[in-house]
């Protein structure tokens, strides 16, 4: 079976946010196999797409963990559809997940992903959240999958360094820290914790711009933003609140491209 590393909201190698796609051949897998695959890969998401009635079924793991929402390996499950041929230039890659139908757009340099939102309600922080992060927030709501927290200022983003065993005890997906931008050319920054599911720090969260953008919309009286995920690697995300949808955009690059004989 085709096995790829992809670089996914990167305009470059090395940047945004690694993950492993896995083409699916005819033959039935076991869950137990894709769960070991992706911890044979050891990267924060592993995707594994097949074929199914015109469009495409897909499933995404971490390397402990099956995911339900995931975008940066959708936008990589996408690229590699698009760079075997599977995909035509320009056409929509319909994809059925633990979270819906869910679609993904090539539009010329970029693809455009279309997710549900998901949408973060005012909540109390739960115990060890504010001593894991090590500052006072400005505010803390709770989304579907994760702790939505508000810094005061990007530099509190940027500086953070949470204490994960604190935060692996906390009984969500994970934790993002967000804030207004002050880099020139972006409307927020983030950042994205999750130690429950296997990753201490994620490079660039697809999923936890579903939560953003309804969060943003309504504080920055827009809803097409420019985002930056601020993690050591880094990443950039045209991101658009449409209703109940989010539409994130951006770039991937290729790494690697080999056979998985297991």
């Amino acid at each position: 079976m085709r096995l790829f590393q992809i670089d996914a909201f990167a305009d470059a190698p090395f940047t945004g946010n690694p993950a492993a796609v896995c083409l699916l051949d005819g033959a039935g897998v076991e869950e137990k196999w894709m769960q070991d695959v992706a911890a044979e890969m050891n990267l924060s998401e592993t995707a594994f797409v097949r074929r199914e009635d015109g469009a495409w079924s897909l499933r995404w793991f971490s390397p402990t963990v099956e995911i339900a929402l995931c975008g940066h390996a959708t936008l990589a499950t996408a690229h590699a559809l698009l760079e075997e041929g599977l995909l035509a230039a320009g056409d929509t890659a319909k994809f059925h997940t633990k979270s819906g139908v869910l679609t993904a757009k090539h539009e010329g340099e970029l693809i455009e992903l279309d997710f549900p939102a998901t949408v973060a309600q005012p909540s109390p922080p739960p115990d060890g959240l504010i001593e894991a992060l090590g500052t006072q927030p400005v505010r803390v709501s709770l989304s579907q999958f994760d702790y939505l927290v508000e810094m005061a200022n990007e530099d509190d983003v940027r500086s953070l360094t949470p204490d994960f065993a604190m935060l692996r005890r906390i009984q969500v997906r994970g934790v993002i820290v967000t804030s207004r931008a002050s880099t020139p050319g972006f409307d927020f920054v983030s950042r994205f914790f999750a130690p429950g599911s296997g990753i201490d720090e994620d490079p660039v969260t697809g999923s936890a711009h579903c939560a953003l953008a309804p969060y943003w919309a309504p504080r920055l009286g827009k809803t097409a933003f420019m985002a930056y995920q601020a993690s050591p690697r880094g990443g950039v995300l045209r991101v658009t609140l449409a209703g109940d949808r989010v539409r994130m955009a951006g770039r991937a690059v290729t790494i690697l491209r080999g056979e998985l004989r297991v």
